[in-house]
Formats: C-alpha cells, sequence, structure tokens
C-alpha cells in the first residue's frame, strides 16, 4: 500500500458523517426465535445459546486485539464436555444432526489421534476474527465478527470438534494494512485458525497468515495478494480480474443506450478502487457498455455536486459505485438536488443493508443490487433464517448484511470440515480440506462457491429496491452466464 493510501486510511471521519454512522448502527432489527428456526432446518436438539458478553473489539487507545476479560466466546462454556484428553477415540460430532445442524451433513471421523497443537487445548478451539471496526468507517465489517460469534454460539449450544467447545478472539485491523498485518501475527501464535475476517485492506495480513500456514477462511477477498495467499479462502470467491457477465448483459438487454454512457465511480481507499476499475473493464468486455467517466472520490469527501457535474456534462445515463453507504446516499442525494436523473443506479450488495434504506428513504427506490447470496426477506431459506436468528441472540438489534451472512458461511465451512477430519484435523489438513471445496453454498444461503480455484462465481441475483422492499427482478434462483478477464488485478 502506497504512502498516499495510508493517509486516506488514518484520516479522521468528519464529525456530522461520524454521527450518522453511529446513530445508523444504533438502530435495531426484529428478532427470531431460533427454536423456530432450527425445526424450519431440521435441526435436532437444544437451541439455547451460552450467556456471555458481546465479542470485544480493540479501540483506538487500546492495544490491538485485546478483548475485555471473559469475552472469548464460548471458553468458559458451563455446559461444555470434560475434557477428553490429547488422544482417545470419541466422537467428532454431538448432538444435532442434518443438513439444518451446525455441523451439516459432515459425517464425523473417528477422534483418535487429535493433538492439541496452536489455537487447541484439551477442552477448546480459538479461532481468530480479524475485521475492520474502527477506521474511516466505524464498524463498517462488524457484521462479520457478530456473525462469527453467532455461528460460534449455536454450535457451542450443539456440538464439539472432538469433544472440544470453539473460542473466539476478536481483533480489530482499522481499515489499515499494517494493523491486519498486526492481527495476523496475534493470530498466527494464539489461534488455530481465523474465520469470518473482513478488512478492505486484506493484503496487510497476507503474507504473515501464508507463512505461519494459517488456515484463513474469509467472508471475502478483495485484494489481489490476499487472493494470491496460499492458506487465504474467500466464502464469497471473487478474483479482482474476473468478472462475471450476468448483471452486465440483464442490464444491457433492458437499458441498451444506457449502458454506452454509464459512470463508475468509487471510494477512494482500499480495494475498491482496482475493483471498480476492473468491474467497468469487464463490463466493457463482456456486454458492449461503455465507461465514459471512472472516478474516485475521497473516502471524507462532502462535496459530490463536482462529480455529479461532470456526470451531467458527459451525458451519462448509467451509474455503478462501489462504496459504503453512508457516501452512496451522499452521492445519490447530490443527484436528486442538481436534477440528475440516470436511467438506472447499481451498486454492489453493500447498500443491501437497512442502515443504506433507512438513510437515503425515497432516493433508494428503484437502485439495483447484484447479489451473490439469498435475500433476508425469502422466510423459506432455513438457513438464511438461522443466520437472523442467531444474529439477534448474540447482538439484539444488529443488522444483517452480506459480509455477515458470508462470515456465518465461513464458520460453517469451518466446522463442517473440522467434524470430518477428527482426529486429523490441523492446519495444513484444515486447508487441504477446504481447497478441495468446489461448490460451497453455505447450505443453501449463497450461490455455488469454487474453493479450490477462488474464482469469481458466474452466477447471481439482481435485486432491486422497489416499493418500499428489495425484491428479486432477475428470473430463476440465480441468473448465470460467463466470467470474463478484465485484464485488471490479476
Amino acid at each position: 500500500m502506497g504512502a498516499s493510501t495510508t493517509r486516506v486510511t488514518r484520516r479522521r471521519m468528519p464529525l456530522g458523517l461520524l454521527v450518522v454512522a453511529l446513530l445508523a448502527l444504533a438502530a435495531c432489527g426484529s428478532r427470531l426465535d431460533p427454536a423456530t428456526v432450527a425445526k424450519a432446518g431440521g435441526q435436532a436438539g437444544s437451541a439455547e445459546v451460552p450467556n456471555g458478553a458481546d465479542a470485544g473489539v480493540a479501540v483506538d487507545g487500546a492495544p490491538l486485539g485485546e478483548a475485555p476479560a471473559g469475552d472469548v466466546a464460548g471458553a468458559d462454556d458451563p455446559g461444555a464436555p470434560a475434557a477428553p484428553g490429547t488422544g482417545g477415540p470419541a466422537p467428532a460430532g454431538g448432538k444435532a444432526k442434518g443438513k439444518g445442524s451446525p455441523t451439516g451433513t459432515a459425517k464425523a471421523a473417528s477422534c483418535e489421534g487429535f493433538k492439541n497443537q496452536t489455537g487447541i487445548t484439551d477442552s477448546t478451539i480459538t479461532l481468530a476474527n480479524i475485521s475492520d471496526i474502527s477506521g474511516p468507517v466505524p464498524g463498517i465489517f462488524e457484521s462479520a465478527q457478530q456473525a462469527t460469534r453467532a455461528y460460534v454460539e449455536y454450535f457451542n449450544a450443539n456440538d464439539t470438534v472432538c469433544g472440544r467447545k470453539l473460542a473466539l478472539l476478536n481483533l480489530d485491523s482499522r481499515a489499515d494494512a499494517g494493523a491486519d498485518q498486526q492481527g495476523y501475527v496475534k493470530a498466527c501464535s494464539e489461534a488455530f485458525a481465523a474465520v469470518g475476517s473482513m478488512s478492505a485492506f486484506d493484503s496487510g495480513g497476507a503474507a504473515t497468515a501464508s507463512s505461519c500456514g494459517l488456515p484463513d477462511i474469509r467472508s471475502t477477498i478483495v485484494n489481489p495478494e490476499r487472493q494470491a495467499c496460499k492458506t487465504c479462502v474467500g466464502t464469497y470467491s471473487i478474483r479482482t480480474n474476473l468478472i462475471s457477465d450476468p448483471a452486465a448483459k440483464w442490464l444491457a438487454a433492458k437499458h441498451p443506450d444506457a449502458v454506452k454512457n454509464a459512470a463508475f465511480l468509487y471510494i477512494n481507499a482500499g480495494a475498491a478502487p482496482i475493483n471498480a476499475k476492473s468491474l467497468a473493464a469487464g463490463f466493457e468486455k463482456a456486454a458492449g457498455w461503455r465507461a465514459t467517466y471512472v472516478q474516485g472520490i475521497d473516502v471524507a469527501e462532502f462535496n459530490f455536486a463536482p462529480y455529479v457535474q461532470q456526470m451531467k456534462d458527459k451525458g451519462v445515463r448509467a451509474v455503478v459505485y462501489y462504496g459504503p453507504y453512508q457516501n452512496t446516499v451522499k452521492l445519490q442525494q447530490a443527484m436528486q438536488q442538481q436534477g440528475f436523473r440516470p436511467d438506472f443506479y447499481l451498486q454492489d450488495p453493500t447498500i443491501y443493508d437497512k442502515r443504506y434504506v433507512a438513510q437515503a428513504g425515497a432516493l433508494a427506490e428503484g437502485t439495483y443490487v447484484f447479489s451473490p447470496n439469498d435475500l433476508f426477506e425469502n422466510t423459506a431459506n432455513a438457513e438464511v433464517q438461522l443466520y437472523l436468528s442467531w444474529l439477534q441472540q448474540v447482538k439484539p438489534g444488529a443488522i444483517p448484511n452480506y459480509y455477515g451472512l458470508f462470515a456465518w458461511s465461513a464458520t460453517r465451512l469451518f466446522v463442517e470440515k473440522a467434524i470430518s477430519l477428527g482426529g486429523k484435523l490441523t492446519r495444513a489438513s484444515l486447508v487441504d480440506a477446504v481447497r478441495a471445496t468446489t461448490a460451497w453454498t453455505g447450505n443453501g444461503a449463497h450461490t455455488a462457491m469454487n474453493l479450490a480455484t477462488g474464482a469469481t462465481p458466474p452466477c447471481l441475483k439482481m435485486i432491486q429496491f422497489s416499493g418500499g422492499k428489495w425484491q428479486q427482478v432477475s428470473p430463476g434462483s440465480y441468473l448465470c452466464g460467463n466470467v470474463v478477464d478484465s485484464g485488471i488485478g490479476g
């Protein structure tokens, strides 16, 4: 990361945007009964959540990665079974079985030969989550830690891995590559694996994770350096240079003239610049789009008017944006104030979030999003509803989003592979097992991901905020197509 980027990430957030972000983070979501959801998903056994404090994260002025005493989820669960020793033959799984259970359909291997190792004791397996909690947009990836903890609690309430409960070590990567690297130094020495992590500057800890052999099963990977890490996988599998074409083609069919004059805007920090530029090139290559205006906007920018004027001057008819929902609202407000009405507005799943809707109000109407996962509104999807239910149990009022859903999926992936390995569980064997997975759907929560190649999936949903709610507008379960090489970020 260059020096100029470092300055951007450490710049203090203006008071107005900080207040808006904090108010949004305080918004409440609906609560679902986990017992009801468990029945819908075919889960047997208890649905109780162990008591415990909220997952701890480092804040400015506190040592990186240190959580309050007693704040490691699952470590002191009074319901945990007696320590099994280091080699006795015990079942890898416990009570709940079946597709909707915390171990899924994984066949439990024998625990004979199971050995304590880094992050594993007689009673616990410690997992680390290193995500952006503080930084220019406070709490931006807090949902990844919340979801990881939710699955840990769900698992601990029902099962063990060879008699061991899961413990969670939360670390803050602070939207900074250096802090991400520091977090992974700590995880390498204290945790068995990292699970569900999410950072805009995930390049920082890539070499560290790879060098210590730490399995890093992430929510999403956004930087090419992390994509090259041999022990790292993103449950939302993406390669920067590989762009799936269904969204580009679907919109080109609906708006053939608009896509010939499109703007691609992005927050000028983290992985957004390279991803937005790759998307623009990929859409041009895949479906005949023409990117006439490609422009970064500083994370602390308040005056979006000049960018809107540029789009008006260029006759832009389609707008695509990469950035946090707070800045999305500011862009759309500036567009409204200047009377700029493109044929359509498209964004990545970042804005598929109640907080965006609450802030945008009527401005959200008509907004398109391409989504790799099922809708939270789909009550027929038992896995998605299970995530929503347990999220509310560990953090009442928490707002679900796709970063969280994929962190939940990442934790399920760890559990299923660990159960299948049993006594053969090591860092290396876990990495091999994850890397051999070619069609991971997180028990139906999202489109199939090829973790063996790490390639961008060819399928997605087109969703739109219309009539006061998000709804799928593309046909079928998922809209599938091809993946093209943009030539950028590979």
